[in-house]
């Protein structure tokens, strides 16, 4: 059984009436948490929609994290203003580890220093995690925040965190003079069978392991579960080019069709954008994404988008820019050495 923590001390937080912080107590906060994302969402500029139902799922394989023990609850007189969560993972390429927060706050109390509060009892919860493990590599805080989320980047900022690694969201604004570029010899692309689903995902993982920021706790077996119950798990979309029995690579397309309803638009999704070791610099990733363009436009789609790390060593960011996507948001990954 769960132990729920009705009161917890944060240490150096401002003394405003009615001002209390607890523990996670279930599900039946999941409402109160989704409240504080949406009345966020304007303020911050963000452009995300996630539902009710989405929230409840993401939360049922947390990694390396118990959120009965991780997570910040903040109330004003009894209602829920904000929450916390920590959580912690290893960087396979870089030989780190991280360990992860992230805080969300109504706009309204902002500026009282209940924020800067919930990040100080963050890293203090994330120092006893750290302490119980046996690593002696480099270990870091790391948060992220949009350009937009000022905010929780001036909290950052002014307790000491720097901005480590930079990435966008991209934008092709239209689906017109789509290029016609063949695939490299030898490959084909066929329909994603639910038989060549974990082959598909298995070959991504492979593909990713070398990029910055990979750790094998994201690709986790509970993880690939977890996705495959998404509304946006769409492989009547994806594009996976094979050489006889292997995947070489691939984009696994989807649609986020309340996203569209909420922002009035009709945008479909070119992510997990990879090509496995053997068959790149063959332009396998221009080919397949102009075969993307075609999905998304037979699907009625009028524009295009994706995520990029800004510093990728592969030169994503000029190929995606070659193929007509645009810098739309600017992301920032912010670290502070944990000692």
């Amino acid at each position: 059984m769960n132990h729920i923590l009705e009161s917890i001390v944060v240490p150096d937080a401002p003394a405003i009436a009615g001002l209390h912080f607890r523990g996670f107590r279930g599900p039946e906060d999941f409402p109160l948490m989704h409240n504080v994302i949406e009345k966020s969402k304007d303020v911050d500029k963000q452009e995300f929609s996630e539902s009710l139902e989405d929230l409840a799922r993401n939360y049922e394989h947390l990694t390396n994290c118990d959120p009965y023990q991780d997570m910040l609850l903040v109330e004003m007189h009894g209602e829920v203003i904000g929450y916390s969560r920590v959580f912690w993972a290893e960087l396979n390429l870089e030989g780190k580890r991280v360990y992860q927060h992230f805080t969300n706050l109504l706009p309204t109390w902002r500026g009282q220093g209940i924020r800067q509060a919930m990040l100080r009892y963050n890293e203090h919860r994330l120092r006893q995690i750290a302490a119980g493990h046996a690593f002696a590599g480099e270990s870091y805080f790391e948060a992220w925040a949009s350009r937009d989320e000022t905010h929780w980047a001036g909290c950052l900022q002014a307790a000491r965190y720097q901005p480590v690694r930079f990435g966008y969201e991209m934008v092709r604004p239209n689906l017109d003079d789509i290029p016609d570029i063949p695939l490299p010899t030898g490959l084909e692309v066929r329909p994603a069978r639910p038989e060549d689903h974990d082959r598909i995902w298995y070959a991504a993982r492979e593909a990713f392991h070398d990029h910055w920021g990979y750790s094998d706790d994201e690709w986790s077996e509970e993880n690939w579960q977890q996705w495959q119950k998404n509304p946006i798990f769409q492989p009547h979309l994806w594009q996976a080019a094979w050489d006889g029995d292997e995947v070489a690579g691939m984009i696994l397309n989807f649609i986020h069709e309340a996203e569209n309803r909420e922002y009035n638009r009709l945008r479909g999704y070119t992510e997990t954008i990879c090509v496995r070791r053997p068959w790149r610099r063959l332009g396998l990733a221009r080919a397949l994404l102009a075969r993307s363009f075609h999905v998304l436009k037979a699907a009625r789609m009028a524009e295009a988008a994706l995520g990029v790390d800004a510093e990728n060593p592969s030169g994503a960011l000029q190929l995606y820019e070659s193929m007509g996507f645009r810098v739309h948001k600017e992301f920032v990954t912010y670290r502070k050495p944990l000692a």
